[in-house]
């Protein structure tokens, strides 16, 4: 909880990406509260009080797990709607003049996206939820100690978008960037 907080408001996709390494965790669990307990908040060393916080907050995320019918796959609409918001916000940068740096970097990515979303199997999402799944695999794979050779390649052109449209993200939530000023 104190993780995602953090993530949130320093960079939202590292938040999404934490969000949805959380839900696999929580499936690993079997979503169970002793096993939740004993594997995530015990080993924390917190009070009683701030254990009972916490694990409240993960119950929470396993409720919702479950009322969006993911308890075996799928990703939680709060995380996809995020992205949506980073898509939109990519959409605007591809065309105001406050995008010249972004579309810069993103050029470099757009002929990797087809070989991407084959990889993927991911033809109906949008660009930006595509970036966030191939990270999301790499990631996956390291965890797992593999290497996946195609999709590592393609992170290096990935990964300065994200970057970029987070940074922008951000500084638009803060208020330290107005998109459609000059």
């Amino acid at each position: 909880m104190y993780i995602a907080i953090e993530k949130r408001r320093e960079n939202i996709a590292e938040y999404i990406l934490y969000l949805w390494q959380l839900e696999d965790l929580l499936r690993a669990l079997q979503m169970s509260p002793e096993a939740i307990y004993s594997q995530l908040v015990k080993p924390q060393k917190l009070t009683a009080d701030k254990e009972q916080e916490l694990l409240i907050w993960y119950m929470g995320i396993v409720n919702l797990l479950k009322e969006e019918n993911k308890e075996e796959h799928g990703h939680l609409l709060h995380t996809l709607h995020l992205i949506s918001d980073l898509h939109n916000q990519h959409l605007q940068l591809m065309q105001l003049p406050i995008g010249a740096n972004y579309r810069g970097i993103y050029t470099k990515l757009q002929p990797e996206l087809p070989r991407l979303r084959e990889l993927l199997s991911a033809n109906e999402m949008s660009d930006i939820e595509l970036c966030f799944r191939a990270l999301y695999a790499v990631m996956l794979y390291r965890i797992k100690g593999e290497k996946k050779g195609s999709i590592d390649d393609v992170i290096e052109v990935v990964s300065p978008v994200i970057a970029e449209l987070v940074k922008i993200y951000i500084q638009v939530e803060k208020g330290e960037v107005d998109l459609y000023k000059e």
